[in-house]
């Protein structure tokens, strides 16, 4: 139990720094728009730098999982990811903001840098959680942790998008903003080496060589149909998705503060849905409910095709529904692998996913800003340039929807039945974060029927 009140006390402090490292978010978006405006070629270059990190990274990870265990390698990753962060509060006044070219050229390499320590972090933290994490308390344990981590996420996005457009993206306002997430990331540092995990069992394939390792992901046959989904997903997720924010600003002429809004909804929509789809993901499996939920999410991406300045509002609508509906299948993305992936060659197989997805995901945004670049210097309809752009992502994810089909996952329920359970009026209201609401409703129905099976669940209450 202590393992995990610390593992969430790390996830809520670390949250400023990740939210912040991640391609696309308000800090970086507002830093390369508009202190340091960059053209669109290299916004997708720059969005580009964690993915290539993700590729390369795999090439150190076996002599590295050799060298320490997971946990030290977690926290000696994450420091070294801190100290870089460190270094661009320092150098961010040194940076030319009359040569946005060349402060771009600093800025894609330092993330480049702080992106490969990001990536080792990442693959090292998500084994240390599988050795003391018994499989069948995942789903509960990261519903209620995730529901945390994404209010502390709601929160810091508020107030760095209220700082930022209150000090007018002035340096010492980013500045401010790095001191304050690299002091909380100093606090989940300490909490991530205190932690008493200990493994539930000796891992697996740990005499195996590189090339035994790779047999047994030839024959992984879901795991390997997992990888093609998730490199279908990566390119449609990544190919445009860096200018949606740089869209609100640009276009939709939003201030960060209202940028920030729009990302605290999606948050709060996650945060009020996880708990929901953590028991729907521990009853019916990963892969049905996430094919639901990226239904339900891309379908509503089309919208984005008619935002201009004169309704904003809808921007606002289209991120809390995104929020609400995606927070399933983000959820189930990472639960799913830990269910499909050969544990014989489990260090190999993470590794494998996050490099051979990176690749697709690296050259998406660089795609995607050349082609963005260049239709803008053929039509002067930007607004109808950018619509056209964000009709991709929606039918790209759509179709790799099919690929996922294709994955076998072990004791997961039929697609028809998680549709049916979504249409449940009680299990609905908990994915609206209306749980409270239903319950009080049902409460009188209850203990009328407290031994029958209930006209809402088809269960015993």
């Amino acid at each position: 139990m202590r393992c995990f009140e610390l593992s969430t006390a790390d996830g809520i402090s670390a949250t400023p720094l990740v939210t912040m490292s991640v391609p696309v978010n308000l800090f970086l978006t507002a830093l390369v728009t508009t202190t340091y405006p960059l053209a669109a070629s290299a916004i997708g270059l720059f969005t580009a730098a964690p993915y290539v990190a993700n590729f390369l990274h795999i090439f150190a990870m076996p002599a590295l999982t050799r060298w320490k265990a997971p946990k030290a390698l977690t926290v000696a990753a994450a420091t070294l990811h801190l100290v870089t962060w460190v270094a661009l509060g320092v150098m961010l006044p040194w940076l030319p903001r009359d040569n946005p070219a060349l402060a771009g050229r600093w800025l894609i390499a330092w993330f480049f840098v702080s992106s490969i320590f990001a990536a080792i972090m990442g693959v090292s933290w998500n084994s240390w959680v599988q050795e003391w994490v018994p499989p069948r308390l995942m789903g509960k344990y990261f519903g209620p942790r995730n529901r945390l981590v994404q209010i502390a996420t709601l929160l810091f996005l508020l107030i760095a998008g209220w700082i930022i457009g209150h000090w007018r993206y002035a340096i010492p306002a980013f500045q401010g903003i790095i001191a304050g997430a690299a002091i909380l990331r100093l606090f989940s540092l300490r909490w991530q080496w205190v932690s008493p995990t200990r493994p539930l069992r000796p891992p697996k394939g740990a005499g195996l060589t590189v090339g035994e390792q790779l047999g047994v992901l030839r024959r992984s046959g879901s795991f390997l149909a997992f990888v093609a989904f998730g490199c279908i997903w990566s390119f449609a997720a990544n190919c445009f998705g860096a200018f949606y924010q740089v869209f609100m600003f640009n276009q939709v002429h939003l201030s960060a503060f209202e940028v920030g809004v729009t990302a605290t909804l999606a948050q709060l929509g996650g945060a009020l849905s996880l708990p929901a789809w953590g028991v729907l993901l521990d009853r019916y499996g990963n892969k049905p409910v996430m094919i639901v939920s990226l239904l339900l999410w891309q379908l509503s991406n089309f919208f984005w095709c008619f935002a201009t300045p004169s309704n904003p509002f809808l921007l606002y609508l289209l991120w809390l529904w995104a929020g609400a509906t995606s927070a399933g299948f983000v959820l189930g993305q990472f639960t799913i692998l830990l269910r499909v992936l050969p544990v014989e060659a489990k260090n190999l197989a993470i590794g494998f996913n996050l490099a051979v997805t990176s690749l697709f995901a690296a050259s998406a945004p660089i795609i995607g800003g050349f082609l963005l670049e260049w239709a803008l210097s053929l039509h002067a309809d930007t607004l109808a340039v950018y619509h056209v752009c964000f009709l991709l992502q929606p039918i790209m994810a759509l179709a790799g929807a099919f690929v996922l089909f294709r994955v076998h996952e072990p004791e997961a329920s039929p697609l028809h039945v998680v549709v049916g359970a979504m249409r449940n009026i009680r299990t609905l209201g908990g994915v609206l974060g209306l749980s409270f609401l239903t319950n009080y409703f049902f409460q009188s129905s209850a203990r009328q029927k407290k031994h029958s099976p209930s006209f809402f669940t088809g269960m015993p209450d």
